[in-house]
């Protein structure tokens, strides 16, 4: 009896992991597309909410792809027998801008543009369902609408020893760099949170 239900447990954690990993490869094959980083600035541009947005606009994401257009970025694409200039490769460009490799399908009103580097759906996975706030405000809605959690296995997608300029890659620490949590007294009830304030014309 207890070994049946040993062999349940793992065989539902099986299935769950294949389910997980299968959101992390394939989450714009399930319906959800990308809005892009303009559209998730409507509410993560607000202080209240912790100005995600900026965190991001100012941070080494957002610019991932203004640095294939440097001079340093040239001479390693040359160096690694790409041809023509990094900011044009698909090999380059498939970890410095989101956009890259996207149809029209794949998207849910405009195009999303190279030049706007590593948006929040790269690693947020894409919002079209989950970008509403109501659903935002609800963690378990969110996840069931695409939203994901990055871990360190989506960093090592693009942070990892395949990148010419690659060293090391220390997650912990990354994960600080980029910290743009939300704040613990809003996480949760951020509708509620607006209301009181604008409430008391705060």
């Amino acid at each position: 009896m207890m070994g049946s239900m040993v062999r349940i447990v793992i065989g539902f954690a099986v299935v769950c992991g294949l389910m997980l990993g299968g959101a992390f490869t394939s989450a714009a094959d399930s319906g959800f597309k990308y809005i892009g980083a303009k559209k998730c600035k409507t509410c993560h541009k607000k202080e209240l909410i912790g100005d995600q947005y900026g965190k991001w606009a100012k941070a080494g994401h957002a610019n991932a792809f203004k640095t294939l257009e440097g001079e340093k970025a040239i001479a390693v694409a040359k160096e690694k027998g790409i041809s023509g200039p990094p900011s044009e490769a698909a090999e380059c460009l498939k970890c410095h801008a989101t956009a890259a490799g996207l149809g029209a399908g794949d998207v849910a009103k405009k195009p999303l543009s190279n030049s706007d580097g590593v948006q929040c759906e790269s690693c947020h996975g894409p919002g079209s369902a989950y970008k509403k706030k109501k659903v935002m405000a609800d963690h378990e809605k969110s996840l069931a609408a695409g939203l994901l959690v990055p871990d360190e296995k989506t960093c090592v997608k693009c942070h990892n020893d395949t990148s010419p300029t690659w060293t090391s890659f220390d997650y912990a620490e990354a994960k600080k760099k980029i910290d743009h949590s939300i704040p613990e007294d809003v996480k949760g009830k951020y509708i509620e949170v607006e209301k009181a304030r604008k409430a008391e014309g705060k």
